[in-house]
This record gives structure tokens, sequence and C-alpha cells, in this order.
């Protein structure tokens, strides 16, 4: 029988070099970069505890140390903050401290997706567990980690969550075959195939960095050899799984997620997201969205 115990711990690889970002990035983690007053990575550590899971596991490497000495607690600071009465800003530093039970394990050698979920292994143990990518941030609203947990208790396996998208863009992802279940929202997974050119997609349907594992996939991971880019594919162990019987952990199931999501990893949608969080919130876009009307009013083409 699949493993039908509860996901209780997430994984966040942050071990990348973000050379998209350069130079910003040669001293400072791609994760770390703000989205307004808060980096990237906490949003996604925050996203992992609203889905109950308070034991997350970082992947990191070289040159990230700032991202642990954000999640841990900063005495001098906090003690001239308390020294000046200022409890807003206080509250701030102290809740990336206190958001979770916070693991580092380092990736030594940046092999792709699949050889960083497999330095999770000796940490996460025989457990299903869960993978949240720093580039990809889930709008708090949509509880999409919550129902992919849901459709990991219901089916077993994996959960992956998928979003559809137009023909030109599947290239850029890891894209499925599916075929229905017995729910609206979730997909049986057939197929997989990492960056294909748009004649050879199974679907506009492609993976978006949300992932729910069954244990099972580290022993397949340790079998994958390098695929695309030289790297270890997560998604080829995924097809893996996919064809592999339910009671050794096989089986892939995919989470349709219509809701808002917001892409990090470029530095168009980086710029697009900070203006969709400002403009949402109260403390700034009253001063904000009519300062950017008029200004795309008068620069707009």
């Amino acid at each position: 029988m699949t493993d039908m115990r509860p996901v209780s711990k997430a994984v966040v690889p942050a071990a990348g070099l973000g050379t998209r970002f350069l130079p910003a990035t040669k001293a400072t983690p791609k994760e770390m970069l703000p989205i307004v007053d808060k980096p990237a990575i906490q949003y996604v550590v925050e996203e992992a505890v609203a889905a109950g899971l308070n034991d997350v596991l970082m992947i990191t490497g070289r040159s990230k140390r700032s991202i642990e000495d954000h999640f841990d607690r900063a005495y001098e600071l906090e003690e001239a903050l308390g020294a000046k009465g200022d409890t807003e800003r206080l509250a701030a530093v102290r809740e990336s401290s206190d958001l979770a039970t916070m693991h580092y394990v380092r990736q030594g050698d940046p092999r792709g997706l699949g050889h960083a979920v497999h330095c999770a292994r000796q940490h996460v143990g025989d457990e299903p567990f869960a993978v949240l990518l720093g580039d990809d941030m889930i709008d708090e609203r949509d509880a999409l980690l919550t129902r992919m947990i849901e459709a990991r208790a219901r089916y077993g396996g994996s959960v992956v969550a998928l979003m559809e998208v137009e023909p030109e863009q599947v290239s850029a992802y890891g894209c499925v075959a599916i075929e229905p279940t017995g729910e609206d929202d979730v997909v049986r997974i057939t197929d997989l195939v990492e960056k294909p050119p748009i004649e050879e997609a199974p679907s506009r349907w492609i993976i978006i960095g949300r992932y729910v594992l069954d244990p099972a996939v580290f022993d397949v991971l340790e079998k994958t050899p390098p695929g695309r880019g030289g790297e270890i594919q997560l998604t080829d162990a995924l097809l893996t799984l996919a064809g592999t019987p339910a009671e050794q952990g096989g089986g892939v199931y995919g989470v349709l997620f219509r809701g808002r999501r917001y892409d990090t990893g470029n530095k168009l949608e980086y710029l697009r997201t900070l203006v969709q969080f400002a403009s949402e919130r109260a403390d700034l876009a009253p001063e904000f969205m009519p300062w950017l009307r008029e200004f795309v009013d008068k620069h707009g083409s």
C-alpha cells in the first residue's frame, strides 16, 4: 500500500545561481530579492506554514548564507527597535524567525532540481513531503498546497500543480498528458515531457513549482540519469513514478490550478509581481496607484 501518512514537511530548493538577475545576484541570493519589503522566499515559507507544514528544509548553496540569517533571530536589531519603541518593525523582524522550524542542507554541486530534491532524503526519510519552488509564488488567498495535500490523501502517489498556458509558452516548462478522475480539478498524469517543442507538447497544461511527493521518489531519483541540460530532472523521475504501481508509491496526479500565481523567475515577471503587490497594499496603494496611472498616461504607448 502507498504510505498514507499525513504530509508534515516542506522542502524548498534555493541553490540556484540566479544568473537572470545578475549583477544583483552576484552577492545576494535571488530568493532574497524583495517583493516590496519582504523577500520572495519568505512568502514561500509562509505558504507552507499556512498549509500546516511547520517543518521546512531549505536546500541552499554557496553564497546563500543570508537566507539562513533572515530566518534566524537578529538580537541586536530587535534590541535597537525595542529601545525605540518601534513595535511594528520589531514584530516584522521577529515574524520570519518565528514562522517555522527551519533546517538547511547544502547542494554542493548544482545538478538540477531532481538532485536538489534528493538532497532532502536524510531529513525527509520515508514520509511524503511537499516541494515549493521559490520562483513561483501562489497568492495567499488561493489554498493550492492544501488542495494538493487533500488530493494526495485521496489518491496516494505524488501530486503536482498544473496551469494551462498558451501554446507558445509550453516549451519553457514541464508539460503533461492527462486523463480525468472523478473530480473536476484533479487529473491523472499519463505522460510528462520537459520543455517540449510546441509541436511535441502533449497538452497546454504545464507543471508549476508545487509538488507533493511520495517518498518513493528518492529511490527513483537515485537511479535517474542526467537528462535535459545535463541535469537530473525531477520530471524524469515523475514520469517513472507515473508508470509505477500504487503499492510501490507510484501514480502521479495533478491539481488544475486556475488561481493567482506570480512568477518571479525573470525580470519582467518580477516587475509585474512588484506592481501587483504594491497595488494591493493598503499602506501603499492610495499613493502608488494615482502615481502609476499618471505615469502610464504620460509614458504609455
